[in-house]
């Protein structure tokens, strides 16, 4: 347990630290127009969480299910639905707002624009955190295999690149809307402890949810796919064709899948 924790802590606080570095941009960019980057940057991260679904998640969750003597494909596709079902609840009754929309969702509340900003890439991080944590849990109760923990190690990499984009994508409009750059890094940064701190409750779990890996781990890729599919894309193309958006997601995917197969 310590050594899962300790390798867990380790790699949410290195996710972390990227957002960090991420909201530091308001310090570069200012007032200029960030449009571009944005699209760059939400494209990016929807490519880096398809490929960490597949790789990193959906891949480990059959073959372990196989191991156990499962079907394979049943903690895949049932623990899939059940992680985009949690998301999609979560976004109906958390009120957030995303950056270029008016109207907030969720449950109504007298939450100003720059808490609802906040609160829309927070979500996005509880199913990065907790797919980080599950897979240092997993590297730890397997005795440290290689393998397993290469493969942890790819993730939390992926991950804390992607957020450096993620992290920007937050202070940057709150910015934008005419806060101060030190309140609109200091939001940006915060929004990614999500992620130690899911991550870590994880762990903690872990014995507990040992028998039912493979569906946490599914859980965890639906829940990444549903933030993809609902946000990320649509918000890396702004309702037009943007070839950056495209290419962003493109790179992003490579990038993942290029330090899963090397890692893992």
């Amino acid at each position: 347990m310590q050594q899962a924790l300790l390798w867990a802590a380790c790699g949410t606080a290195f996710t972390f630290s990227m957002t960090t570095l991420g909201a530091a941009s308001v310090f570069l960019f200012r007032k200029r127009n960030s449009m571009l980057l944005q699209r760059i940057f939400l494209g990016f991260a929807a490519g880096v969480m398809i490929a960490a679904s597949v790789w990193s998640l959906l891949i480990p969750a059959i073959e372990q299910a196989e191991e156990a003597g499962q079907a394979g494909w049943l903690p895949a596709a049932g623990g899939f639905a059940l992680g985009g079902a949690f998301l999609m609840v979560l976004h109906q009754v958390m009120p957030h707002l995303h950056p270029g929309d008016d109207k907030p969702e969720g449950l109504p509340s007298k939450w100003d624009r720059p808490t609802l900003l906040f609160t829309a890439v927070t979500l996005h991080n509880i199913p990065e955190g907790m797919s980080v944590g599950l897979l240092f849990a997993m590297a730890a109760n397997s005795g440290g295999d290689p393998g397993m923990f290469g493969m942890a190690v790819a993730l939390a990499i992926g991950i804390g690149i992607q957020n450096v984009p993620e992290g920007a994508a937050v202070a940057l409009p709150m910015l934008q809307e005419g806060m101060s750059p030190v309140k609109s890094f200091g939001l940006g940064a915060l929004s990614g402890l999500a992620e130690p701190v899911f991550g870590i409750l994880v762990v903690l779990f872990a014995g507990i949810i040992a028998p039912y890996m493979p569906w946490m781990l599914a859980f965890s890729a639906g829940a990444m796919m549903y933030v993809v599919v609902e946000e990320l894309i649509p918000e890396a193309h702004l309702g037009e064709h943007s070839n950056a958006g495209t290419l962003g997601v493109m790179a992003g995917f490579l990038v993942m899948m290029i330090l899963d197969v090397a890692l893992g």
